[in-house]
């Protein structure tokens, strides 16, 4: 029997887990690890090597490092990965921090999006594991960031040119939030209630279209996620598997 592979995903709060990707990692024979970004240490050698890492989000933004001193060890931990091609996944602000530790600017956006929207798919997008995104998507985000050199776009939207890229074949970058779990959305509502009465956001509009598109968004989470995971490649010494098995 194959012994579970291991993945490692970086938290900044809490309530930003892994979601609907965390039963999908499990059926797909990934042993998870949870540490958490303000408190842990990130130069740790089993989080540097790890067989994946995934990123998540947080209220953050990837430039600040002077107020947040660990961002500069998570831009570095990423660095380290995402140049010798380790299995790395970004969602929001993860995929922001992937796209300065490749050289791009990070920067606030000229409108903040929170809610369900659409993703408008490259030609490259249509081609990748995003093929599977039939539905809107959980914005949730003030920053944008540039395209690092060498990326590939894979959406975009009418908000923002850069909504997901690819960079090799072991890094995908998610600016929105596919993993969300529409269940536990309550517990978001609360975490980010004064950026939501900021941002003017009807909660209650904004839970009727969760539980609207909680059916549709759980199938696109495992049709993507899990085609992106087969589709990770072995690295010699990191990776004991084949991708397609």
């Amino acid at each position: 029997m194959r012994p579970p592979r291991s993945a490692i995903a970086i938290r900044h709060v809490a309530f930003e887990d892994l979601g609907l990707l965390a039963p999908i990692m499990e059926r797909a024979g990934w042993s998870v690890s949870f540490c958490d970004a303000p408190v842990d240490d990130l130069s740790d050698r089993a989080i540097r090597d790890a067989d994946l890492l995934v990123v998540l989000g947080g209220p953050i933004g990837a430039y600040e490092t002077d107020t947040y001193p660990f961002l500069s060890t998570e831009l570095a931990l990423l660095e380290h990965r995402l140049r010798r091609g380790l299995p790395t996944l970004g969602i929001c602000l993860g995929a922001q921090l992937m796209a300065q530790a490749l050289g791009g600017r990070v920067f606030p956006g000229k409108v903040k999006e929170i809610g369900w929207g659409p993703i408008d798919l490259t030609p490259e997008g249509k081609s990748s594991c995003l093929r599977n995104l039939h539905t809107k998507v959980l914005h949730w985000h003030g920053d944008t960031f540039d395209l690092p050199k060498d990326a590939v776009r894979l959406g975009s939207n009418a908000n923002y040119e850069n909504q997901a890229f690819a960079w090799g074949r072991n890094a995908l970058a998610l600016q929105f939030h596919l993993e969300a779990d529409p269940r536990q959305l309550e517990e978001w509502y609360v975490g980010h209630a004064v950026e939501l009465s900021a941002a003017k956001v009807s909660i209650p509009e904004l839970r009727a279209t969760t539980q609207a598109l909680a059916r549709p968004v759980a199938t696109q989470a495992e049709q993507v996620f899990g085609d992106w995971l087969l589709s990770i490649a072995p690295i010699d010494g990191v990776l004991h598997f084949s991708a397609g098995a």
